[in-house]
């Protein structure tokens, strides 16, 4: 026959000294229902059934952490002998993570002994986590091509080594993480000419400190087609020969107003000096 116990105010049953005590409320039944909300203070709260069924969509962890705190949050599962399992936040790295761990949740931390491996099925969309073998498929389809100078494409297939060589004069370095590095390892040898990077560039030679630009063999020099203009730098070229008997001229603002002039030839200075007497 059923029963009832109804009273219109809060009804405590209470054992011994109650909760700081060590006698406990047994309740034997096949099903035990609560209508209405369910609240335990305590230190420790056990469920030992074969199965639990929860019929909340989420779950809330760490309810009273009110933070930011040090305070690691996830799932642990006992195993025993072994390490223990868990899949948990890691506040102080910021990031979720699936390790093997000493801990026994007891605590607010986790205790990491090794990461754990996750498995995934193959990704659908941008956004999924990629596995293994997506990552293997995709980048052994990737082909890097490289060329030179005579525009000679190389394939580097997976697994081979790019190599930097460097050639007459030239040395190449590498480093981690990430950086080659050219370098004239001496003078330049093999060299037949030397061009300017842009239209209308000059191309400067310039020596370290005090030292000079030395031409230690013939300097030759181009005909002009027209006399270049003035500038406040002398300006030596090559163009039929004049009055000086040379063919050498040349042009500087502050030498006669910027006058075209052109070097006397020792024949032609001989002469000038018996003419003149």
């Amino acid at each position: 026959m059923a029963k009832h116990l109804r009273t219109s105010g809060d009804y405590t049953i209470k054992t011994g000294t109650g909760a700081g005590g060590s006698n406990s409320v047994i309740l034997d039944s096949k099903i035990t229902r609560v209508k209405g909300d369910l609240i335990v203070d305590g230190d420790n709260t056990v469920v030992d059934t074969a199965s639990l069924t929860i019929e909340d969509p989420i779950i809330i962890l760490s309810r009273n952490n009110s933070g930011p705190a040090d305070v690691d949050s996830g799932i642990l599962v006992t195993r025993g002998a072994a390490n223990n399992a868990a899949f948990y936040w890691n506040e102080g790295d910021d990031t979720f993570k699936a390790v093997t761990t000493s801990s026994n949740g007891t605590g607010t931390s986790i205790a990491d002994t090794a990461l754990a491996k996750i498995q995934a099925g193959e990704p659908a969309a941008a956004s999924d986590v990629a596995t293994k073998n997506y990552v293997d498929t995709s980048s052994s389809s990737f082909t890097l091509k490289v060329a030179g100078d005579d525009s000679t494409a190389i394939t580097v297939a997976t697994g081979q080594l790019l190599q930097f060589v460097g050639g007459s004069g030239i040395s190449t370095a590498g480093s981690e993480p990430d950086t080659i590095t050219i370098s004239l390892a001496n003078n330049l040898t093999d060299v037949n000419s030397i061009d300017t990077g842009s239209s209308n560039g000059d191309l400067i030679l310039r020596a370290n400190g005090t030292g000079n630009v030395v031409v230690d063999d013939t300097l030759t020099f181009s005909a002009m087609a027209s006399d270049p203009t003035a500038t406040a730098q002398t300006v030596i070229y090559n163009k039929t020969a004049g009055g000086g008997g040379t063919g050498l001229y040349f042009r500087n603002t502050a030498i006669g107003s910027g006058a075209v002039g052109e070097l006397i030839s020792k024949k032609k200075a001989t002469a000038l000096a018996i003419a003149l007497g």
